[in-house]
């Protein structure tokens, strides 16, 4: 009897070590999860797919110029949208002559010529902008950054005009010989006859007549591991080790680079100050190796567009923004708020190599999505909203957008109205 005792001891004691060297060989430090319950986190390392720099540059938007002073706005993934998309990088551009942007009177091409106006933001370099565009090399253009395309008919002109916009501000390009007939143009013009009527303030934004109708959607919200980001991020995710902050957030650290988590805001922090830089950086090849350096990283958990290219003192930042919404109703930008980051990959470079990434750890998931028809305000409602900012401050944009929020394990997209001002600051309206 005394010898099965043993025996079943021996057994116990045998289990015990075994569970123990597990958990000492094959338990990473920091792999505890950054998540909001056991069962909403992916056990992979890829965060997503890898994407083309191609399929990240697009417009944030096309004013649609009818002439008559009446204007209509199409957004990414919507049908006419996608279609003059289409079209226009198919046609070639070429022959480019620089000019005052103080030649043209824009005020009036924009009340009297039918037209199409691309904006890009805060603009795209000329060379990216040549991967999706037929746009002919030119040593006086290259060099550019583009925020805005504009191309019209005038007035008994047999051609179409196509113009540039630098975003020095000062300078525009005309394209001499443009692949595009007046017809192909005023076809373009043709497809906003029958949308929402817009009017210009001041050449600065856009008002719409009527009420804009958004999805408004909650789904469940997905989390990455800190495992993950350590297996993404360091050669040697087991050298790592583990420092608490005051501030509760944690690091993660290989005594080179360092992983930042805040909990609270479910948002990550990359470092790596020792990256040695290889001295050539421009802002076209800054952004494609900040692409690259997402692709290696994690990969994409969404729908991107590349918003900035942003040059500091001894750095460059680029900033990918995220976009909720499909075809054939469009898509807009998801905004970022102190409540909840979210929306946004944010990396420094210096000299051409990654020293800092930024992103949340969360993720949509889009195929258990709930989705509401809402309506943004328009007409005289949003007009008097906005003349009460304006008394203030210069409205300097106005675009649909979505709001985060996080419910109960879900991500809730609430539809608002992002307005920009003049010093870079940024409101909503409901």
């Amino acid at each position: 009897m005394k010898e099965k005792i043993k025996s079943w001891v021996l057994v116990v004691l045998i289990l015990g070590s075994l569970v123990e060297s597990y958990y000492l060989i094959y338990r990473l430090p920091g792999s505890d999860s950054a998540v909001l319950s056991k069962n909403l986190y992916v056990k992979t390392d890829n965060m997503g797919p890898e994407e083309k720099v191609e399929n990240l540059l697009y417009p944030d938007r096309m004013v649609i110029h009818m002439g008559e002073d009446k204007h209509t706005l199409f957004y990414p993934s919507s049908t006419f949208y996608n279609l003059i998309l289409n079209r226009m990088n198919g046609r070639s551009f070429e022959s480019f002559q620089r000019r005052s942007v103080q030649d043209f009177d824009w005020d009036k091409i924009r009340r009297e010529n039918p037209g199409i106006e691309l904006s890009f933001g805060s603009g795209i370099p000329v060379t990216l902008l040549q991967r999706v565009m037929q746009i002919s090399p030119d040593s006086l253009f290259e060099g550019e950054s583009i925020d805005r395309i504009w191309i019209y008919n005038v007035k008994n002109d047999s051609k179409a005009h196509a113009i540039f916009f630098s975003t020095r501000g000062d300078i525009v390009y005309e394209a001499a010989k443009a692949d595009l007939t007046v017809q192909d143009v005023q076809q373009h013009v043709d497809f906003g006859r029958n949308l929402t009527r817009y009017t210009t303030v001041n050449g600065d934004y856009y008002l719409p007549e009527a009420a804009v109708p958004l999805v408004e959607v909650a789904m469940p919200a997905g989390m990455y591991t800190i495992e993950q980001m350590q297996s993404n991020l360091f050669f040697d995710a087991g050298s790592t080790r583990y420092i608490p902050e005051k501030d509760g957030s944690k690091i993660y650290t290989d005594s080179k680079r360092s992983l930042q988590v805040d909990q609270e805001q479910n948002w990550m922090s990359y470092s790596d100050p020792a990256a040695l830089p290889d001295g050539d950086s421009t802002p076209a090849k800054d952004a494609l190796e900040a692409v690259d350096f997402v692709n290696r990283h994690g990969g994409w958990n969404g729908t991107y567009r590349l918003a900035a290219t942003e040059e500091g003192r001894q750095d460059r930042k680029v900033t990918f923004q995220q976009y909720y919404g499909a075809y054939p109703s469009g898509s807009y930008p998801i905004m970022g708020n102190p409540q909840l980051q979210y929306g946004v990959i944010h990396l420094e470079l210096q000299q051409g190599t990654v020293s800092s990434y930024e992103r949340s750890l969360m993720y949509m998931d889009e195929g258990k999505s709930e989705k509401t028809i809402v309506e943004l305000s328009g007409g005289e409602a949003l007009k008097q909203q906005l003349a009460q900012i304006n008394n203030v401050q210069r409205i300097t944009d106005l675009t649909p957008a979505y709001m985060p929020s996080l419910k109960e394990n879900k991500l809730q997209l609430h539809p608002v109205w992002r307005v920009t001002l003049l010093d870079g600051s940024v409101l909503t309206l409901n």
